[in-house]
């Protein structure tokens, strides 16, 4: 994305006033025709729609506190963006709506959580960090600390949280984690304190252009996964094995190939299928893809075994 950059030292105002920090602009514009679900909503009729977005960030550094904020512009009206002020190891942030630790199920199928942490608070120093996230609204927040001594990578996350529209349950869930690379292995666990006791456990090996992923967790699933990338091909593949009753197995895989300017990409799913095929757009359960660059411009069009279809041109600035 190209981005023109201002730096307001060289702006003077009316006012004589002239500014130690950086302020830069990006956009998009883009058409789009057909239409395209999401989750497990349908999509609707094939139309036509246009977007347009235009962010314009601004930050100063000039002292021993930094602060940058963010202003952003689309066809449905402006809203600010995320406002952050740092000083040494430590980080405020405030993004109404919008910070991820906290996030709830939608309320419709759109497949997508909706997040509703509104501030955070993070501080950082050597291999010890912590972050706290809030909400306005609610007595809702997480806390997690990491810790990091050379290979091996240790955390905990406490999360009090709603889990509904309707406001606080007061389910709170303790989580701890643990991560070790050694060599071309990467070994992961992890476990709540809920009433199942949810935990993973994962073994990766990399080799080259191979990565091969081993995982088992508390529903009795193990699944054996590889991703492999041969100049510009790249494909994966996961069979997950199901032992659970009422659970079928799953079988995933995915092929990208670019040529040029134009990639193609085909993703197949067996879970987003069987006798209950509601899924749609993209976590359909088959999908094809194909992009065309032109310099700034991009085309591209999608399509699934929903018959749905969507085409777009969009350029980035």
């Amino acid at each position: 994305m190209k981005k023109v950059l201002l730096t307001t030292t060289a702006v003077v105002f009316t006012a004589g006033f002239a500014s130690a920090g950086d302020m830069s602009m990006s956009g998009a514009i883009k058409l789009t025709y057909g239409a395209y679900g999401t989750g497990t909503d349908k999509a609707g009729a094939d139309a036509w729609k246009s977007e347009a977005d235009l962010d314009i960030a601004a930050s100063s550094s000039s002292g021993a506190i930094s602060m940058s904020g963010t202003l952003e512009l689309d066809e449905a009206g402006e809203d600010a963006g995320s406002v952050t002020i740092s000083t040494g190891g430590l980080t405020l942030t405030y993004d109404q709506n919008d910070i991820g630790a906290l996030a709830m199920a939608p309320a419709g199928g759109d497949g997508e959580d909706d997040n509703y942490g509104d501030y955070s608070v993070s501080y950082s120093a050597g291999a010890l960090s912590a972050t706290y996230v809030g909400d306005e609204n609610s007595d809702d927040s997480s806390m997690a600390i990491t810790y990091t001594a050379g290979a091996l990578t240790l955390g905990i996350t406490n999360l009090d949280e709603r889990v509904g529209a309707g406001g606080s349950t007061g389910k709170e869930t303790t989580k701890v984690s643990a991560t070790y690379v050694t060599g071309p292995y990467t070994i992961a666990l992890s476990g709540d304190d809920q009433t199942n006791q949810e935990w993973d456990a994962s073994v990766a090996m990399a080799n080259g252009d191979t990565t091969v992923t081993v995982a088992m967790d508390e529903t009795e699933m193990m699944s054996v996964g590889v991703a492999y990338t041969a100049g510009d091909m790249s494909v994966t593949a996961r069979q997950e094995f199901n032992n659970k009753a009422g659970t079928p197995d799953e079988t995933e895989f995915g092929v990208s190939y670019t040529a040029g300017a134009i990639t193609f990409g085909a993703n197949y799913d067996s879970g987003q299928g069987g006798a209950n095929n509601t899924h749609y757009g993209d976590e359909a359960e088959l999908t094809t893809s194909v992009t065309y660059v032109d310099g700034d411009v991009t085309v591209a069009g999608k399509a699934n075994d929903q018959d749905e279809m969507e085409i777009s041109v969009s350029f980035a600035f």
